[in-house]
């Protein structure tokens, strides 16, 4: 790391912990920007290099994942809508809850009792 970096790395550091401060105060960020003695322009400027940064690293992280979703996240499938009434009644009848998590993908039917299905959950996943 050159010391371009690290002076990005450290000016990032403290501009997060001032929007975390901003948060806490429940303040504007006009309000906080004018206590604070900098302009508003400046912390949206470093809103969006946290951002882009932040980004960056989504990207590292899914390149070094051997799957397709990031780490943290979950792929869901729509499926379209049924066209005839009676796609509507079949479906209506065999409605499935389908759970996907590092890993694990768990199929059952709506009418399984939650309390069992997070107990499974919490049993597979090692809680």
């Amino acid at each position: 790391m050159n010391t371009r970096e690290i002076a990005e790395e450290y000016r990032l550091t403290y501009w997060s912990e001032i929007m975390r401060e901003r948060q806490e105060s429940g303040l504007s960020v006009r309000a906080y920007s004018a206590k604070a003695g900098f302009h508003e322009n400046r912390y949206y400027y470093w809103q969006r290099k946290l951002r882009e940064a932040a980004v960056g690293e989504l990207r590292k992280i899914e390149r070094v994942e051997t799957g397709l979703t990031p780490v943290g996240f979950t792929e869901i499938k729509l499926e379209e809508e049924p066209r005839e009434k009676a796609e509507v009644e079949a479906r209506a009848e065999k409605s499935e809850i389908t759970i996907e998590a590092t890993g694990l993908k768990i199929t059952t039917d709506s009418e399984y009792p939650i309390e069992k299905l997070a107990a499974l959950v919490e049993a597979v996943s090692g809680r």
